[in-house]
């Protein structure tokens, strides 16, 4: 490698003193470490275009000072283990270089809000995450099959430039899927692919946020969306949600510009917005002038009953944009989501994405659209519904066998419930941290998870649970062991005396 040496010939030190005191202060510096092989010689007097005995006898200085070894067949690298006329060197070297100035004052945008977290423990034996998928789940030997396929006929791809808005063929069939699986119209020139949700939200708030702008938001809500809102420096307006899910009714009448919601399964509590609140909800929209993002992020996943249409296919006036992903179906690694928005903002929402990257990767685009044409996602996905099916009557099966008639919601789809705890059990959070200590995973409303506003009447009574990622045998042994935790509360936390299976009332 070329070393950064610069020499000024008009100077009145040495050639040699130049040298040996830049090497020395790259090495002191930490900029040369220790172990790393030096240019030879000859190159670095070629590098500098001066007389090779000049660089030999700096290397010579610099071994009998102890920063440098050489070896034969190996070369001159910098010593190991630097001795203590170096290290003081180092102080000595630290307290003589002038500033040349103050470290630059940049204006930073700070980061308000917090993302959520992957896991609240490294080494958990049974971790009831919310947002992962089995490992053992995705298609590999099929997804590596179309890979082969897609890439033996069309490889020239790479070459090219991508589309912003997403490969032609993926948002075809995204678009016709879309229409029989959850009642959206939509042509293929209003589907924008996305890195995921996050960067679908992003591209949302790009296009209508701006510092100032009342974002509306469910209470509690996906915490990476209410940051991702504060980042641009909107004013979060609070909703509360019920057993039907929104609270329309207390909507603001005016001042809204933008309402995120989660209405097929909402994050975190699982409630399902109702129809007729839905319709409300379009009204609301028109009348205010607002638009919604609807996050549609695991409706793939039903378990009872029919799904109710989106959102967007009851939307006569152009007012929601649709959010979609992958990760839930397929797994959060292939970084694939959609955007879909009304044919008024095409034209704007295309600019803004190309403004944040050049379109994804060909590959996995190709693929995923094959995939899907092929119906093989189709069969991909009805297999997902047996499994999750089958380890979310486990999970409550469970809970019902160690803690009774417990309140739970979101049973209807998705791959999380939460469950509601009786009033004289501990706050959530404290029974997350004490499952911690025992090994198992439980999530309370509350940092890292989701968003809450400080006035929501479920966060400190509910606790929330994936069993995606976990099998049957291992939801029984995880809540078998919460449990055992739980026997460990205190008489006056629990039930007082009486039996824990009669603390938790009926269902929601």
């Amino acid at each position: 490698m070329a070393i950064p040496i610069e020499l000024d010939h008009g100077s009145g030190q040495s050639l040699q003193g130049q040298i040996f005191e830049q090497l020395r202060y790259l090495i002191l510096g930490g900029r040369l470490k220790p172990g790393t092989l030096i240019p030879a010689s000859r190159v670095l007097a070629e590098q500098l275009g001066i007389s090779r005995n000049t660089v030999l006898l700096v290397y010579e200085r610099l071994i009998a000072e102890g920063y440098l070894q050489a070896r034969k067949a190996i070369g001159t690298y910098v010593n190991l283990e630097l001795p203590e006329t170096c290290l003081a060197a180092t102080r000595r070297t630290a307290a003589s270089v002038p500033v040349r100035g103050e470290a630059l004052k940049l204006p930073v945008i700070p980061f308000i809000g917090q993302m959520p977290v992957k896991n609240i423990a490294q080494h958990l034996d049974f971790d009831f995450c919310p947002d992962r998928i089995g490992l053992d789940l995705f298609p590999d030997k099929i997804w590596r099959r179309f890979i082969n396929r897609v890439f033996t006929s069309t490889s020239t791809q790479f070459t090219e430039s991508c589309d912003s808005g997403g490969l032609p063929q993926l948002r075809e069939v995204i678009a016709e899927y879309l229409g029989g699986a959850r009642g959206i119209s939509v042509s293929s020139d209003q589907v924008i692919i996305t890195a995921g949700s996050q960067e679908g939200l992003n591209l949302a708030a790009r296009l209508l946020v701006k510092e100032g702008t009342r974002v509306a938001m469910e209470n509690p809500c996906y915490r990476g969306a209410a940051s991702l809102f504060e980042s641009y420096y909107a004013k979060l307006v609070q909703v509360p949600v019920d057993k039907a899910g929104l609270d329309v009714a207390q909507l603001p009448e005016d001042g809204v510009a933008l309402l995120y919601v989660t209405p097929s399964h909402q994050f975190p509590l699982g409630f399902t917005l109702s129809n007729d609140r839905r319709l409300k909800l379009l009204d609301w929209a028109r009348r205010c002038g607002a638009y919604i993002i609807e996050d549609d992020y695991d409706s793939d996943f039903r378990y009872r009953g029919s799904p109710l249409t989106a959102l967007m296919g009851l939307d006569d006036h152009g007012c929601v944009m649709y959010l979609g992903t992958f990760s839930k179906s397929m797994g959060a690694g292939l970084r694939l989501g959609y955007l879909v928005v009304p044919k008024a903002l095409i034209p704007a929402a295309r600019a803004a994405k190309a403004l944040l990257n050049n379109g994804h990767a060909w590959l996995d685009q190709a693929t995923m659209a094959e995939f899907i044409r092929s119906g093989a996602y189709g069969n991909h996905l009805r297999r997902m519904r047996s499994i999750y099916s089958k380890r979310h009557d486990c999970l409550i099966e469970a809970l019902r066998r160690h803690f009774g008639a417990v309140q739970l919601s979101g049973l209807e789809s998705g791959l999380h419930l939460a469950w509601h705890l009786p009033d004289n059990y501990p706050d959530a959070s404290e029974l997350q941290a004490l499952a911690l200590r025992h090994g198992v995973g439980i999530y309370s409303i509350g940092p890292g998870l989701a968003h809450d506003f400080g006035t929501c009447s479920f966060s400190k009574h509910t606790l929330v649970l994936g069993f995606s990622s976990l099998n049957e045998h291992q939801i029984r042994a995880g809540i078998r062991r919460l449990a055992d935790a739980f026997a460990d509360i205190p008489a006056n936390s629990a039930s007082s005396g009486a039996d824990k299976r009669s603390l938790s009332g009926s269902p929601l």
